[in-house]
């Protein structure tokens, strides 16, 4: 009954929404275009209850025709019984998901922050191997990817690279990559054969907007000098290279990628922008319960989510248990099978949330 009082107050207030929408004067309201999507998301929410009310008048009128002394009509009233139920049971879980508070930056675009962890230049080189799998996956998904910032080593490696990438569906599918990636396998230069173990830590930060962060010029200390690493003679030769550091919270982000000062600072501001945004994630979440602290983010880093174990060409997920040999598909970007089954267990797991 809880599920339907809910329904109900949902209802009449989709109903309300629509006579104030109604009115010839609503256009001029200042909540407008608030009412109108609130009224959209609520329509189909209207819609599912109305048919599930229908189905469960159709079931009880089944029911009374199942004790009918008829048997033809008896055999009838079962079959009829059997079918309502099952349509009873779809709707309410379709019902549920609706239910389901949405994710507010689930349309947005995100950067990927890879930094090597433990296992010096083993793990530099899976950084890069993280790095190129992620741009491989945009390439599948039909993102942009956009390299913001990279500190390379000399043999290949990465101490660590952000990219950013632009589509529909970012943050929904790279949200699940928050963590400690780790690899296990025999170093080139390992003449025993030993298997080396090394990490990588993964950040994924939502893009925020201006009007999601606002950020004072006079909170910023902003310095310049000369690049190093690739990228050609001539980025070396002008300080094009932009540090700034937000003094309020001590964040520093550095961009060197661009030979044009102006682009590696403009660059630089969005990425403070999304650690700010992930700075304010945190802060609420540790004001939360801490079944909704995971849902924001802040002790994932911390834990190992995934082992990539070259020798037997597995890749293993912990969140959900899932093993799969197929380590060099994996890392030719096809995460689609992980991804999927990440994005299902979270959905049980707020429907199970929703249910208590």
């Amino acid at each position: 009954m809880m599920l339907f009082d809910r329904l109900r107050q949902i209802e009449e207030r989709s109903q309300a929404i629509a006579t104030l929408l109604a009115d010839a004067s609503a256009h001029t309201r200042p909540d407008y275009a608030r009412l109108r999507k609130e009224h959209a998301e609520a329509s189909e929410i209207v819609v599912r209850f109305t048919e599930y009310r229908e189905v469960l008048r159709q079931l009880a009128d089944a029911r009374q025709l199942a004790d009918s002394s008829d048997r033809e009509l008896q055999e009838l009233a079962h079959a009829e019984v059997a079918s309502l139920t099952a349509r009873q049971a779809a709707l309410e879980a379709e019902i549920t998901r609706l239910l389901l508070p949405r994710d507010p930056y689930e349309e947005k675009n995100v950067f990927v922050e890879i930094r090597a962890g433990a296992g010096g230049e083993e793990a530099a080189l899976f950084a890069a191997s993280l790095a190129r799998m992620y741009q491989k996956y945009a390439e599948r998904q039909r993102w942009k990817v956009e390299i913001m910032d990279a500190s390379a080593t000399g043999v290949g490696g990465l101490k660590e690279v952000i990219l950013f990438v632009q589509g529909r569906g970012a943050w929904s599918r790279l949200k699940f990559e928050r963590g400690v990636h780790r690899v296990q396998r025999v170093p080139a230069t390992e003449a025993s054969g030993r298997i080396h173990t090394s990490t990588v830590t993964v950040a994924v930060l939502p893009e925020a907007e201006e009007v999601d962060v606002k950020v004072d010029d006079k909170d910023l200390k902003v310095d310049v000098y000369r690049a190093s690493g690739p990228g050609g003679q001539g980025v070396n030769t002008t300080d094009s290279a932009v540090r700034i550091t937000h003094l309020p919270t001590g964040l520093v982000v550095t961009c060197q990628d661009e030979r044009s000062q102006i682009k590696n600072r403009a660059k630089a501001m969005r990425v403070l922008r999304a650690r700010l945004l992930e700075r304010a994630q945190e802060e609420q979440a540790a004001a939360i319960a801490a079944d909704r602290r995971s849902q924001v983010g802040t002790g994932e880093r911390s834990e190992r989510i995934r082992t990539y174990n070259v020798p037997q060409t597995r890749v293993t997920d912990h969140r959900i248990g899932l093993t799969m040999h197929r380590l060099p598909d994996v890392l030719e970007g096809d995460l689609d099978e992980i991804v999927d089954a990440l994005a299902a267990a979270e959905q049980a797991e707020r429907l199970e949330r929703v249910g208590h």
